[in-house]
């Protein structure tokens, strides 16, 4: 438990009200929308003990809420499926009572899982949002959309189920805009490039590709603007994915014969002298507040790395907006 977390010991009795979408929904399953760090058998035991109340009736296994009623719940015990709270260093980029947004560094996995169950990003988001509660766990972080570990930049995640929602809603159907930034193999032919290539996982391998033989190809497009072009065989490349498939942009850059510097899956190289991760960086995210209704965009200065990669090659008229961050509010390429 994070050491300089405000904390009271339990039982805790904590107030919400039920929101439209969740009108007729069983208590328990209400109860784990709002306490997403606890299990519904656990939910089950606090409403079978009478620790839950609808309105001020005790509520019993079978009840349902509906839409404006307040439900009070007796926690009595910690939550169950709590993310180990780490105190590691986070760029907060914005924040608010529903959100969090921050810059994410290379090397750092979004979610524990695989190799990677400590010193992620959602165990540092964890401690950041039990101090900022009465008990550790009341909240849980929602990272709502997929950054790679070697991939740096903006990401954002949630701190309500409500927003989660919302939020999730949003990257499903395609209204939040996305920019990359990516150091690329080559030099890119034309300004402007839209690569609408299916995008499905190769037999027998842990990689996408837009190859015939790929299973379960789903429809991808992406929309890509050359920045600089250098006097080495390399290219700075702006990428906004209108879709959301994994990998989208590394397997698009491969396909198109231009891999991202030291991409270890769709790369030709390795051991790249001029980086030791994947070049690509996200540079802004653009989206409508969930809650608020507000348009909202937040961005991300370009990674060092990728900056002193840049700073190795000689250029032809680099632009300072290039230099310095990256403009990257600059038009949209037409195409």
């Amino acid at each position: 438990m994070p050491a300089d977390a405000i904390t009271i010991p339990f039982p805790y009795t904590a107030e919400v009200t039920v929101e439209r979408y969740l009108d007729r929904v069983k208590i328990d399953r209400f109860l784990v929308r709002h306490f997403r760090n606890y299990t519904r058998p656990r939910m089950q035991r606090l409403v079978r003990s009478g620790q839950v109340w609808i309105d001020d009736v005790p509520a019993q296994s079978r009840f349902r809420v509906r839409t404006g009623q307040r439900v009070r719940v007796r926690l009595i015990e910690p939550p169950d499926q709590l993310i180990d709270a780490e105190n590691l260093p986070l760029d907060v980029l914005y924040e608010d009572t529903n959100l969090i947004v921050v810059n994410k560094p290379p090397g750092q996995s979004a979610h524990p899982g695989g190799n990677y169950h400590r010193g992620t990003l959602a165990n540092a988001l964890q401690y950041h949002l039990d101090c900022q509660t009465p008990l550790p766990g009341l909240l849980r972080p929602g990272i709502v959309h997929r950054l790679d570990r070697l991939t740096s930049g903006v990401i954002v995640a949630c701190k309500d189920h409500h927003s989660h929602r919302r939020l999730s809603f949003s990257f499903q159907n395609g209204r939040v805009g996305k920019t990359y930034f990516a150091l690329v193999h080559g030099h890119v032919a034309a300004d402007c490039v839209t690569i609408d290539l299916p995008i499905g996982r190769l037999p027998g391998k842990s990689r996408m590709g837009t190859e015939p033989s790929a299973t379960n190809a789903k429809s991808a497009l992406t929309r890509f603007q050359v920045l600089q072009r250098f006097e080495r065989p390399f290219s700075l490349v702006r990428a906004e994915p209108v879709t959301g498939r994994l990998h989208q942009i590394r397997v698009h850059l491969a396909s198109a014969g231009h891999p991202i510097v030291a991409d270890e899956f769709y790369g030709t190289d390795r051991d790249n002298v001029l980086l030791a991760r994947q070049a690509l960086h996200a540079a802004q995210i653009r989206l409508t507040h969930p809650i608020s209704g507000h348009d909202m965009e937040f961005s991300a200065p370009l990674a060092a790395d990728i900056q002193a990669a840049i700073a190795q090659l000689s250029v032809i008229g680099l632009s300072e907006s290039v230099v310095n961050v990256i403009d990257v509010r600059e038009p949209q390429p037409k195409v």
